[in-house]
């Protein structure tokens, strides 16, 4: 398949093998799977009803949740990737002709890395209360 559609119709080609196979799933699944009634809860009793520590389940499902919370795990994610980088540096920092360049690019990194740092705890985000 070459010239200008080429890509297009290969692209187009691996679309339809995806959906054939997603189709073709979920085909197997409704043919092969178990068949439940209705009512297959009730009939079962208290073996499926949501436990949770022992106790029956008491109100609504509906928890509020701080975005704090969400600000710490972002914050997490955010400085555990960007520290990943660091693995690659120190092995290209041993190699023959990539000394200073890449100290320097280094410090770079470490100083927006620590100008982020700064930013939180000056925004007083990283406070856990």
């Amino acid at each position: 398949m070459n010239g200008y559609l080429g890509g297009y119709a290969t692209l187009g080609l691996l679309l339809l093998v995806g959906a054939g196979v997603f189709v073709a799933a979920f085909t197997a699944n409704r043919l092969l799977g178990p068949r439940r009634s209705a009512d297959w809860k009730l009939a079962r009793g208290a073996k499926y009803e949501t436990y949770e520590c022992g106790l029956d389940p008491v109100g609504g499902d509906w928890a509020q949740a701080q975005i704090r919370y969400y600000v710490y795990a972002y914050l997490y994610v955010l400085f555990a990737v960007e520290s990943v980088f660091l693995f690659p540096w120190a092995v290209v920092y041993d190699l023959p002709g990539y000394g200073v360049s890449v100290v320097v690019e280094m410090g770079v990194f470490v100083a927006v890395l620590f100008l982020g740092i700064l930013y939180a705890w000056r925004k007083n985000i990283l406070r856990w209360t």
